[in-house]
């Protein structure tokens, strides 16, 4: 019996194979436009089709990989998301659906290609295969010159690694990260690096009025001076 279960569980993972193969040839190149009706986290959203042809699908922007909520500048790189995109009318341009079902795409809104946008706000890596995509690497590098986003803090961690380190630990509570998130204000925060780490670590976007990935610059100019 253990040899017919082993037999059964191999012809299972073939058919999940050639399933999952099939579904990413019917997408792959397919394009639909539709409206984000929830951000994941900074590289993950859900998007109602305008034909209303399938349920909501679940869309991982390709070529970026963005850090986790639970990481730190997790909810600054979501918050930079919903910024663009949530409720908004968007057009997908697919490519693959990977292991975990979700639809690999390029998203954008109007002639906004949310992909590049995160990485040149510093809110998500590039992730490319060989990280063959120069265009992506030019804005990465480009942010970590400007310090932009989560440049601006201290050796940030790739999100592939943090996931590797923390792959058997429990899933927090969602309102620990909330704790301490209460400023409203530049003039609550008092200083321009109180300001950055309060932005990176909250991802209160209304602290960039320019949506440049510096929050509070009165602060900084003010203490320039």
């Amino acid at each position: 019996m253990l040899g017919l279960d082993k037999e059964c569980h191999t012809v299972n993972k073939l058919l999940c194979a050639l399933l999952l193969y099939c579904v990413s040839a019917l997408v792959f190149g397919e394009e639909y436009s539709g409206r984000v009706i929830n951000v994941l986290d900074g590289d993950t959203v859900l998007v109602s089709r305008d034909d209303h042809l399938q349920a909501p699908i679940k869309i991982r922007l390709v070529n970026i990989d963005a850090p986790e909520k639970d990481q730190e500048y997790g909810m600054a790189s979501r918050q930079s998301m919903l910024d663009m995109v949530l409720n908004k009318p968007v057009q997908v341009v697919t490519q693959a659906v990977d292991d975990f079902g979700r639809v690999i795409a390029t998203l954008s809104v109007g002639d906004l290609n949310v992909n590049h946008a995160q990485v040149q706000r510093g809110w998500a890596w590039e992730s490319s295969r060989f990280h063959s995509n120069k265009i992506l690497m030019m804005m990465q590098q480009e942010a970590q010159q400007n310090r932009r986003g989560l440049w601006a803090g201290d050796n940030p961690v790739e999100p592939n690694i943090w996931r590797k380190n923390h792959a058997a630990l429990p899933v927090k509570d969602p309102t620990e990260q909330a704790k301490g998130c209460d400023k409203r204000s530049c003039a609550q925060l008092q200083t321009c690096d109180k300001a950055r780490q309060y932005f990176l670590r909250c991802g209160d976007v209304s602290l960039d009025g320019d949506r440049d990935g510096t929050p509070c610059e009165n602060l900084c100019v003010m203490e320039k001076n």
